[in-house]
């Protein structure tokens, strides 16, 4: 029995598509029909019901899918305890929100190559509903985002939030602590609309009675800090993410009598029972992550407060 036939099957199911599970495999829509065909003639049942629009697997092809799942296991075992010890090809498609790339991307990435010299990476920088609309899609193999995704096949474990601050600009923010009242007079700036953080930010101010003159609903963070650093309001940012940006002296971490809430991030990624690059990707991911709570209590330069 080809395995890559095998393989073809498993990703149309999981994706339920054959348009997608083509993508995933980098094949054209004909030649995954192919392989399927192939595997249905080769078993003498049929797995996919073509008889309607909707996907939908037969009685067969869920009991198959069973055995094709373990079966690309059981490959993925044998090669590696077959294989010359050599590195292994790393190949992940890896989307982002904003706040994981100006926070501690870079480094890991940076970590994970030198831990996987053959990796190849595609990385998607977008919103969390794109990413996550992309994950169930399998236009991704992982992500980190704001929430997380839901899907046969897909796995997801939430991490430390991130700590959000309010950020101005030091020469025209100069007090040592402020009041949410403060910032009434002053334009807000703040993830896109209906994001956690716009939301939290509006009930805020809602629940304080206090009516902010103007909440701007801006996607990306590059654009916020310059905003801030050329005077034109107040953000609400990532703690971690406000401290990488060195370039940009001006920045200053507000202090505040309320706190607003942390970002959640959740990882999310694709079972591939044929392939490890996603679960080496996810445990450098999770290593990285607690080593770095490690490094930033102890080593980061704070936002100036002065």
């Amino acid at each position: 029995m080809n395995l890559r036939f095998v393989e073809a099957f498993y990703w149309v199911a999981a994706l339920k598509s054959v348009t997608r599970a083509a993508d995933k495999l980098f094949l054209t829509q004909s030649a995954m029909s192919s392989r399927v065909a192939a595997l249905e003639d080769e078993l003498g049942v049929v797995l996919l019901d073509r008889r309607d629009k909707q996907f939908k697997l037969t009685v067969a092809g869920t009991r198959f899918l069973v055995y094709a799942k373990r079966m690309l296991e059981l490959q993925r075992q044998l090669k590696a305890e077959m294989g010359s010890g050599a590195p292994l090809e790393v190949s992940i498609r890896l989307g982002v929100i904003e706040s994981v790339l100006h926070s501690w991307l870079i480094p890991w990435v940076e970590q994970l190559r030198s831990d996987n010299p053959l990796l190849e990476l595609e990385l998607t920088v977008e919103t969390t509903p794109v990413l996550l609309d992309q994950i169930r899609r399998g236009m991704l193999d992982a992500s980190f985002a704001a929430l997380p995704v839901s899907g046969d096949g897909i796995r997801t474990q939430a991490l430390a939030p991130m700590e959000m601050v309010f950020v101005g600009n030091r020469k025209l923010h100069r007090k040592r602590s402020y009041a949410l009242g403060d910032f009434a007079a002053t334009d807000i700036l703040t993830f896109q609309r209906g994001s956690q953080p716009h939301v939290y930010l509006l009930d805020l101010f809602r629940n304080a009675q206090v009516e902010p003159r103007c909440v701007h609903a801006i996607s990306s963070i590059s654009a916020m800090v310059q905003l801030v650093q050329a005077g034109f309001g107040v953000a609400t940012l990532p703690r971690q993410a406000v401290e990488r940006m060195l370039s940009f002296p001006d920045l200053r971490a507000l202090p505040c009598e309320v706190t607003l809430k942390p970002l959640p991030i959740h990882l999310s990624y694709h079972e591939d029972p044929a392939s490890a690059a996603a679960e080496t990707v996810v445990r450098s991911a999770l290593a990285f992550i607690d080593a770095h709570k490690l490094l930033t209590a102890l080593d980061t330069l704070p936002v100036q407060n002065k």
